[in-house]
Order: C-alpha cells, then structure tokens, then sequence
C-alpha cells in the first residue's frame, strides 16, 4: 500500500538530516497517515479511508466528507475516493430533482 493521502494525494518527500558538521544524510519526510471512518450525509453510510491527519482537518473545515469531496479536484483524490465523488453527486441530484 502506498503512503498517499486518498484525499489530498500527499506524498513522502525526500531531504536530508544535517549534523552539527553538515554532514548529509538521506531521509524521507511521510505523511502522517491515520485510518478513519467518515460519515457520507447524502449516502447515509460509513466511508473508510487512509487519510493524513491534515486532511482530516480540512474534511472538518469544509463541514463534513461531502462538502469536501465535491470541491476536491480530481487529480488529487483516490480511484475509491473518485468513485465516492461521483456517487455523492448523484445522490444529491437526485434529492434536488425529487425536491423540486
């Protein structure tokens, strides 16, 4: 399994360890990944996802998975996550047509 974000596609950076005499060590900076389970409003169902701890504060900020997902850009979201996209924006059309 990749170190990736599924929703904000973070990835491990690469960089150096510098001791006191400058010396250069390789290192990798990863993301501080966390599984979660998120809430879908518009599917009403539970959602499982390998995120990184940034993510899951901007999922808050936004005021929830769904208000998230449907601002995201698609280049950085996961085959899974697109997949979940798609179905939230159906499920939304679909109540705002059964609404009007």
């Amino acid at each position: 399994m990749t170190r990736r974000c599924e929703l904000t596609g973070k990835l491990p950076l690469s960089g150096n360890i510098r001791s006191h005499a400058e010396n250069a060590t390789r290192r990798k900076f990863r993301p501080n990944l966390v599984r979660v389970t998120l809430i879908s409003e518009a599917l009403g169902r539970q959602v499982k996802l390998r995120i990184s701890a940034h993510a899951l504060k901007s999922v808050e900020h936004r005021g929830g998975l769904d208000a998230f997902l449907l601002k995201a850009n698609a280049e950085d979201l996961s085959a899974e996550c697109l997949k979940l996209k798609r179905e939230i924006a159906k499920a939304l059309a679909e109540k705002a047509a059964a609404a009007a």
